[in-house]
């Protein structure tokens, strides 16, 4: 078996990357920090025409027709790149709510006792636990009514706004598919952790050449040798996971997926950070930025206890 990526895959990650950095550079990114942009709806409306919305919709509905293996490599970039918004509803409400995979509608999503993402700057809202269980079903209510009843919460990532909102009492219409939107959502969660995790390695080998302490690179010392050899191994493994998961959408490996992308990603930021020293600390250093949306990440879609429980049931 050949468990490389394709010639068509990688194409598709190239051209993902070419257009985010092009889009969201670090640049933009910055200046979107400094002006507290959440969602850019011109950025928002060309991802859509990119395709990055409707990726697995049907040819015949508008869609490119790829599948969860594809999505997987998108919000890697994504997750690079530290793109804002609530992508990953936006994605799964592609050809279940109306503009969403046009791009001209953002979809949050409602996790029963959770805060919600971006709700100011919903269309659309996906409440995800109508119903006992990880996998249970889905529903699109109306936004404006959730938005009016809840509070806006301090949140760790300058990037993502956060709501606290009252579960809806009804539960809105339901969506097709909407059991397997909790475990793809995960999915494509753990896909941006491991993008995050893979960057902020390269952020962390990048500065060990360059720095200098004593007349030589700290990229000599052992010391960060190995913080930064651990860095590639937690960011793999994640990856080997990440990738199967993809492939086989099965609850269990995804939940280890996950759980493997988060600890990549907040570890990974965290030994950023100190092989980058007193400057790492900085607000003018990107490492932060990556850790405390690591951070966040780890609590969406499924959490640390909810994915151990997933992987203990299955031992039993």
């Amino acid at each position: 078996m050949d468990f490389q990526l394709s010639d068509d895959q990688r194409a598709l990650r190239a051209g993902v990357r070419e257009l985010l950095a092009g889009r969201f550079g670090r640049d933009r990114m910055r200046a979107a920090l400094d002006d507290g942009t959440g969602v850019d709806r011109a950025l928002w409306r060309e991802l859509g025409e990119a395709g990055f919305f409707a990726l697995r919709l049907p040819e015949t509905e508008g869609g490119v027709g790829l599948g969860l293996p594809e999505s997987v490599l998108l919000f890697e970039e994504a997750g690079r790149s530290l793109l804002p918004g609530p992508l990953i509803a936006t994605h799964l409400a592609a050809g279940r709510v109306k503009g969403a995979a046009q791009g001209g509608t953002v979809v949050a999503v409602l996790d029963p006792g959770q805060p919600v993402a971006h709700l100011g700057e919903a269309d659309a809202l996906l409440v995800l636990g109508a119903g006992d269980g990880p996998q249970a079903s889905a529903a699109s209510v109306d936004v404006s009514r959730v938005r009016d009843a809840a509070t806006p919460v301090r949140s760790v990532d300058p990037f993502t706004p956060l709501w606290r909102a009252e579960d809806p009492v009804e539960a809105g219409e339901p969506l097709p598919g909407g059991g397997r939107l909790r475990d793809e959502g995960a999915l494509l969660a753990a896909a941006e952790q491991l993008g995050s995790a893979a960057r902020t390695t390269e952020m962390a080998v990048q500065h060990a050449g360059e720095r200098e302490q004593f007349g030589a690179p700290i990229g000599s010392f052992q010391a960060v040798k190995h913080l930064c050899a651990g860095m590639l191994v937690r960011a793999e493994l994640a990856r080997c996971a990440v990738y199967a998961a993809a492939v086989t959408a099965d609850p269990v490996e995804i939940a280890g997926a996950k759980l493997l992308a988060d600890d990549a990603a907040v570890r990974n930021a965290r030994d950023c950070l100190q092989v980058h020293g007193g400057m790492g600390f900085t607000w003018e250093a990107d490492v932060h930025l990556h850790l405390k949306r690591a951070w966040l990440r780890s609590g969406q879609w499924l959490t640390a206890a909810v994915a151990e429980e997933v992987l203990a049931g299955d031992l039993c």
